[in-house]
């Protein structure tokens, strides 16, 4: 059996011979941060992300996932591009942009542990590609993949921001890589000062209840009226905090890696266009399946809006009448009179959908919008 320093030195070369950028290895266990983690369950700052309550405590200590676990791999994987958007203008998370990454991330994840077994450095494992119960930045901080920042974002001297993460939990005991010189944001306050909602509410501390990632990916509702003209032109996510740090500047371009999606050409107009049955299929390996259909034909309302146009204003028109949804017809009413107020014939067509709104929130959230707007 290879001393320990030689099996850290492998398992990090196997992990870039597989296509990843970043590998670090710490122990498995309690996450550094985990105080913070509970204070800002407390306070309610994760808004309608319930899960992150249910599963607190395998979060707080990850040994709930795997009891026998001794190592934690912690694996990066760039995603920098250009900026994203639809043929309307209308802005889409750069990570975003392309065929969904979790697949591609964790049939890699699973090969490496599958060449960790038959090494020996594995014995029992568990993947874990973003969606499981890990405070997955604080664990990377300690495995040396970068530093925790004041936009609660791991940065790394090369990536910058725009890097995913995901971990392989395993029986094996690996020595941990050895930290590297800690990493500051100093004074610089520019992810805090850009946040379009005040989301970044002080260092290092995030409340989704302001945050347009949350509200335009996670919320299963109507975005709140007093956060609808900051999300301006993001159909999904928000890249603000990232695109004004400093240290994802010069980050590689790995737009190739990913490729871009066709339903970003499609465009808002386009969503809007296609059929509930035809859904999965035009969005099958897009990331923006992830808000369903309603949950993006409402941003897409919201985008319409930020951006007035005539084919616009048709296409919102259109969906007072033929969407099922309350909350996505409440926004494409909320859209049609922040963008088309003046106009006799959107008058009229607001009048008529508020007359005949069966949701009683819905209709509400309509009255709401005609006594500030209209």
């Amino acid at each position: 059996m290879a001393a320990p320093r030689v099996q850290a030195a492998l398992v990090h070369e196997m992990a870039l011979e597989l296509g990843f950028d970043l590998a670090g290895v710490a122990p498995l266990r309690r996450p550094h941060r985990a105080r913070e983690f509970e204070d800002w369950l407390l306070a309610g700052r994760h808004a309608g992300m319930t899960w992150l309550e249910r599963d607190r405590e395998r979060i707080l200590d990850p040994r709930g996932t795997l009891p026998e676990g001794r190592s934690l791999l912690v694996v990066g994987l760039g995603h920098s591009r250009g900026a994203a958007e639809t043929v309307e203008g209308a802005r889409v998370a750069r990570y975003a942009a392309g065929r969904d990454y979790h697949n591609y991330f964790k049939k890699r994840l699973v090969r490496l542990a599958r060449r960790l077994e038959r090494l020996g450095l594995a014995g029992a494992w568990r993947a874990v590609a973003d969606a499981g119960p890990l405070m997955e930045r604080s664990h990377a901080a300690e495995a040396g993949l970068g530093f925790e920042s004041k936009a609660a974002n791991l940065l790394h001297p090369t990536w910058g921001p725009w890097f995913f993460l995901g971990e392989l939990l395993l029986e094996a005991e690996i020595e941990p890589t050895p930290a590297p010189p800690a990493g500051s944001c100093g004074t610089c306050r520019a992810c805090i000062d850009a946040c379009p909602t005040g989301a970044l509410i002080e260092d290092g501390v995030l409340d989704a209840n302001r945050c347009l990632s949350y509200h335009t990916i996670e919320n299963h509702g109507s975005i709140p009226h007093e956060l609808r003209d900051a999300a301006g032109e993001w159909a999904f996510g928000c890249d603000v905090c990232s695109e004004v740090c400093p240290w994802g500047s010069s980050a590689t371009d790995t737009t190739s890696r990913l490729g871009t999606h066709p339903v970003l050409e499609l465009g808002v107009l386009g969503w809007f266009e296609t059929p509930a049955r035809r859904w999965s299929q035009v969005f099958n390996g897009s990331v923006l399946q992830r808000p369903a259909r309603d949950g993006l034909l409402r941003n897409g309302a919201l985008t319409l809006a930020a951006r007035p146009s005539d084919e616009g204003r048709s296409t919102l028109e259109r969906a007072l009448d033929s969407e099922a949804s309350p909350f996505v017809r409440e926004a494409v009413y909320w859209a049609l009179a922040r963008a088309h107020r003046d106009e006799g014939r959107v008058r009229e067509a607001l009048d008529s959908a508020e007359a005949r709104e069966p949701d009683e929130s819905a209709r509400s959230r309509m009255a709401r919008t005609r006594r500030e707007l209209l």
